[in-house]
């Protein structure tokens, strides 16, 4: 797991092409004025979904991981709280459903406060937790990019 600022996306393109156009998305897009959905970025190399909720109690969230896929999570608007852990320390939940290229499991993590203009890279073995309120629930505005990795 890495966190950073958007502001500092430009050290993480040598992740890759794919993580660059991710990153070039976010940074060039006005996303606060971006509708809820998916949009193609790189086909489906690279695409981006764009959603807003209210944040939950650690008690209502699930960890999940990918395993074709790199997730790079930016908060545009409020903030929340993202558990994480190395995948060994899971045990599954779920069958691992290919087509949306997710697992969920049972485990548990630390977790790190996201705010407005940060953003999270999680790679295959790190599983996550997102959406847990900070100290109340609040709204947040959430781009996802998703990287295909493999």
């Amino acid at each position: 797991m890495i966190t950073d600022t958007i502001q500092n996306a430009e050290n993480y393109y040598k992740l890759g092409e794919n993580f660059q156009k991710g990153f070039e998305f976010l940074k060039n897009t006005d996303l606060k004025n971006l509708e809820n959905g998916k949009y193609q970025i790189d086909g489906e190399n690279v695409f981006v979904s764009v959603q807003d909720y209210t944040t939950k109690p650690e008690s209502e969230g699930k960890f999940e991981a990918h395993k074709k896929y790199a997730d790079i999570q930016f908060i545009i608007k409020g903030e929340e709280k993202i558990g994480y852990t190395n995948i060994q320390n899971c045990t599954p939940s779920t069958f691992y459903d290919d087509t949306n290229d997710i697992v969920f499991l049972e485990s548990s993590g630390d977790f790190i406060t996201a705010r407005e203009n940060t953003f999270l890279i999680f790679l295959p073995q790190d599983a996550h937790m997102p959406c847990i309120l900070t100290d109340s629930p609040r709204y947040v505005k959430k781009a996802v990019v998703k990287v295909k990795i493999s």
